[in-house]
């Protein structure tokens, strides 16, 4: 009985906005990566915003590590009263229940998906220490390296940049190896540093570095060019379909949390990304932006994680 008083004050206090802020402090939008990375980054964006529609403090808490894994276990233990949140991309929610047997969290059950707000694409970037400026020169600086061997950075281990490595070297018959880092912020570390000749990730995790001429973003995958990368060939044009399905951002929430929180919190995101400023913000940092609710989110999800099963089963890969 007075746990349900409990949660009845609680939604009401969310609804209430400042009232919230008074009585629990501010509600916090987790991250899996570190701070730094394109993940972060688009965080504190909406952070900003966010503040303001529901009328408390956002905070944004990096639960860095596994890629992502540390902070899905973190939300699944977190109170189901409307004050937690996670931010995340696709491999997080969708992949790594793919390939751990036991990531101690189980999104169908354990989450409930709050909105959508944008798809993306993976790339292959080249470190500014490379001769190479296009894909075919890549693959010919990586055979004269000797034997065809390379190595290839990738934001997290038993993600779907590092089967795009495999699929890339089985493509190209070339023996690339992929290197996982904790997070895209260390990766771009190492390629601004030359300490690594290549990276796939997130489209927002190389555009700045890309602008700036000190990597270089040599193809892209989904069905047609990004307008941001107009001149950036796609993986299909260069012989490689079959990835046309696109990774998401989407925000996620305890389950059992109430349902007009969620409402809420759903609503606040959908005014947030289609205000100009962030509009402009995302989409300059490789997003495709758009509002999905809820039941849509979750149905993204479950259909991306499906696709994603076959190819991965195709790879011969073992969950670890």
């Amino acid at each position: 009985m007075l746990g349900a008083v409990r949660n009845t004050l609680l939604v009401g206090a969310l609804l209430l906005g400042g009232v919230a802020q008074a009585q629990t402090g501010a509600v916090k939008l987790m991250v899996g990566f570190p701070a730094g990375g394109g993940t972060d980054a688009i965080a504190r964006i909406l952070a900003d915003k966010l503040k303001d529609q529901l009328g408390t403090p956002v905070i944004v808490e990096n639960r860095a590590g596994a890629g992502g894994q540390i902070a899905a276990q973190a939300l699944k233990a977190a109170p189901a009263d409307g004050m937690t949140f996670f931010l995340s991309h696709d491999h997080t929610v969708s992949i790594l229940p793919l390939v751990v047997k036991n990531p101690g969290f189980d999104p169908a059950h354990d989450f409930v998906a709050v909105a959508g707000f944008a798809t993306f694409v993976n790339a292959l970037a080249v470190s500014g220490g490379t001769p190479a400026k296009s894909m075919n020169e890549y693959l010919t600086w990586v055979r004269s390296q000797g034997a065809g061997k390379g190595t290839v950075g990738v934001p997290a281990p038993a993600s779907v940049p590092e089967f795009l490595v495999k699929v890339i070297g089985q493509k190209y018959a070339l023996d690339l190896q992929a290197a996982p880092y904790r997070g895209s912020a260390p990766m771009m570390g190492d390629m601004l540093g030359n300490q690594i000749g290549a990276g796939v990730g997130s489209v927002p995790d190389f555009i700045e570095n890309h602008k700036a001429g000190k990597i270089r973003v040599v193809a892209v995958l989904g069905g047609a060019r990004q307008a941001i990368l107009p001149d950036v060939p796609t993986f299909a044009e260069l012989g490689l379909a079959g990835f046309e399905d696109l990774p998401y951002y989407g925000i996620f929430a305890p389950a059992g949390t109430p349902k007009a929180v969620i409402d809420r919190f759903s609503d606040a995101v959908a005014k947030v990304i289609a205000m100009p400023d962030v509009r402009e913000r995302l989409t300059t940092m490789g997003l495709t932006v758009g509002y999905s609710s809820g039941p849509q989110l979750a149905a993204r999800e479950r259909a991306y994680a499906q696709t994603w099963a076959r190819i991965i089963k195709a790879s011969g890969f073992q969950a670890q």
